[in-house]
């Protein structure tokens, strides 16, 4: 019987089950930062117990970390929770061996692109994080989730999950993406389409055409963003991208260990003749670039339309009528009318190389609008940073006016000194657009880089396609 990709990892990572559903599955990858952890750590010495395996375990300080003073150390944090969660963090490293990146490592940085990046993360694995993000991981034939502060505890404990078996979902992208369209505006429009509860109760598979054709970095953006469909998960199939991406980096096999599991990552994609409880399917040629107006990630539009009126709403006409009025926009105002306070490049949606070079472009030989109180990028590790600023990225941003940051979660999230004010307005390519998710009273338009640094430059929303044409 024909196997879809979720069907294979469940299947081949299932310890036990239940009549009931219930269900424990093995994990091997566990990922580690310091919002989610402290509380878990405790709760194994309460217990007196150890971590069942040391090796499947990497950690990583990034939610609450200075983008600013970093040569300061934990010393540079200012706020006194924050420092406490990050130096708890290493403490816990330290007395259970879990081996770390912490702030003085070139290494560190987002924990969903550090994985990656170390090929830590790998196809047919189960990935776990405290972390709703994790989802990011599944661009690798991967299945990975996002779990709460008391799974952690229990994945560091015994090595396994406990939960129920989700639905298939398939998301068909057929065509190519048009010049200056990219990955998120793929994304912003799938999610546009089904809404933020669509993929509820499933694991979404992207596939198509579209698909196939995205670098892994722009991949790992698409699955990033399935949990805000209301997905358990996203993931793609294994191929010669997957392949290319991974080789010769430091958690990937060696040698023959190397050859031996791509006999089994070549497995790793949904038979033909899959049945999938649920599917739609998009146009890339029909997407054009996406901004968000409201306070959900499913209130987009097209850089060439207007911002709705609530009356054609339907059942949601109170919530779009809350979002405008807390975004300060009008029912029929064109989106590019929509000027900027501030601009933030980074997340783990888009803080990758690729993301910094799309920016980079769009920016070279221009200058910061003079509206724009603030252009801020933030690589996603210290080895981007790293190779940004060998291939001269860095300069280009500090020579048209944005600050270049280090590394870390940054003002993806209201967890460190990178704040939004009361009713300023920010493009962002993070991931989430909620009320107060930036700063109390933020608001935030999600975008792609390359969309928001072209907003950086006019002062507003432009069509980016008009300069990368």
């Amino acid at each position: 019987m024909p196997k879809t990709l979720y069907d294979k990892l469940w299947e081949s990572h299932l310890v036990a089950h239940r009549e009931d559903g219930a269900a424990l599955i093995y994990i091997d990858r566990h990922l580690l930062h310091e919002v989610t952890s402290p509380q878990a750590f405790s709760g194994l010495k309460e217990a007196g117990l150890q971590p069942w395996r040391v090796s499947p375990n990497i950690a990583t300080p990034d939610h609450n970390v200075p983008t600013v003073k970093r040569e300061l150390g934990i010393q540079g944090i200012e706020d006194e929770i924050s420092r406490i969660q990050v130096k708890t963090l290493d403490d816990n490293c330290r007395k259970f061996a879990i081996p770390e990146f912490t702030l003085e490592d070139i290494r560190q940085g987002i924990v969903h692109i550090v994985g990656p990046e170390q090929g830590a993360t790998l196809p047919g694995m189960t990935v776990v994080c405290g972390d709703s993000h994790t989802s990011t991981h599944g661009a690798f034939a991967a299945l990975a989730q996002g779990i709460g502060t008391s799974e952690v505890e229990h994945v560091l404990a015994t090595q396994c999950l406990l939960q129920k078996k989700a639905k298939n979902m398939a998301v068909q992208v057929d065509g190519s993406l048009n010049t200056g369209v990219f990955s998120k505006d793929l994304i912003l429009a799938i999610i546009r389409q089904i809404g933020t509860d669509g993929g509820t109760g499933h694991v979404i598979e992207y596939r198509g055409e579209a698909i196939r054709n995205l670098s892994m970095e722009a991949r790992m953006t698409v699955c990033n963003m399935a949990i805000e469909s209301g997905a358990r998960a996203g993931m793609m199939a294994f191929d010669q991208t997957t392949f290319d991406y991974l080789q010769g980096r430091p958690y990937a096999p060696k040698k023959e260990e190397w050859e031996s599991a791509l006999d089994v990552w070549q497995d790793l994609a949904s038979d033909d003749g899959s049945v999938f409880d649920a599917q739609c399917s998009i146009d890339a040629g029909d997407i054009r670039p996406q901004i968000s107006w409201g306070t959900s990630p499913e209130m987009v539009v097209d850089v060439e339309e207007r911002i709705p009126d609530p009356k054609q709403s339907g059942s949601s006409a109170d919530l779009h009528t809350r979002a405008l009025d807390y975004m300060g926009l009008e029912p029929g105002q064109p989106i590019t009318s929509v000027y900027l306070d501030r601009v933030f490049i980074g997340s783990c949606t888009n803080a990758r190389i690729e993301d910094l070079r799309i920016a980079a472009k769009v920016v070279k030989g221009r200058k910061k609008a003079k509206n724009i109180r603030q252009a801020m990028v933030v690589p996603g590790s210290g080895l981007v940073k790293q190779q940004a600023e060998e291939e001269g990225l860095h300069s280009i941003f500090l020579d048209a006016g944005f600050e270049w940051r280090a590394p870390g979660c940054s003002m993806c999230l209201a967890m460190n000194a990178d704040k939004l004010g009361n009713r300023e307005r920010c493009a962002s390519t993070s991931n989430r657009n909620f009320e107060g998710r930036q700063g109390y009273g933020g608001r935030t338009h999600l975008v792609s880089p390359a969309m928001a640094a072209m907003a950086a430059v006019v002062g507003h929303f432009a069509d980016v396609r008009e300069l990368l044409q």
